[in-house]
């Protein structure tokens, strides 16, 4: 085989490669009722965050450990389990984001997208912002 063949036949591999990883991070949206059918297979839900309910995160315990819960788009409420830093202004986003799976019967994510009011437009605009779990 000549070497052009062979450069041609890695850069295949490699894009397949590539195609095949992306797609195997991609989680699908979905309810919170989808996701307890589906323990341990990774969602995006979409919701807000629970009217008075509380939102813990104490540094001073575990600084990798923020917990609130969210209602999601059919009602039904949650608690979420985030390994990571609560997020600044978190209490003002409009909508919440959380990438993540079931285990043992809680959602624990390691991503949060929000949108929240935009603080350059007077609020008539929305930003988003996203966080990490840390790994």
């Amino acid at each position: 085989m000549k070497k052009i063949h062979i450069i041609g036949i890695i850069i295949v591999a490699v894009s397949i490669g590539v195609i095949l990883s992306t797609l195997a991070d991609a989680a699908t949206y979905a309810e919170f009722a989808v996701v307890e059918n589906n323990p341990g297979k990774e969602f995006q839900v979409v919701g807000t965050l629970a009217e008075n309910s509380e939102i813990t995160y104490d540094p001073k315990v575990n600084v990798e450990l923020f917990t609130f819960n969210m209602v999601d788009n059919n009602g039904i409420e949650k608690k979420v389990f985030f390994h990571g830093a609560k997020p600044q202004d978190f209490e003002r986003s409009e909508q919440v984001v959380v990438t993540g799976k079931l285990e043992d019967g809680e959602f624990h994510a390691n991503k949060i997208l929000m949108k929240c009011p935009s603080k350059y437009n007077n609020g008539n605009d929305t930003e988003f912002t996203e966080v990490k779990a840390n790994s």
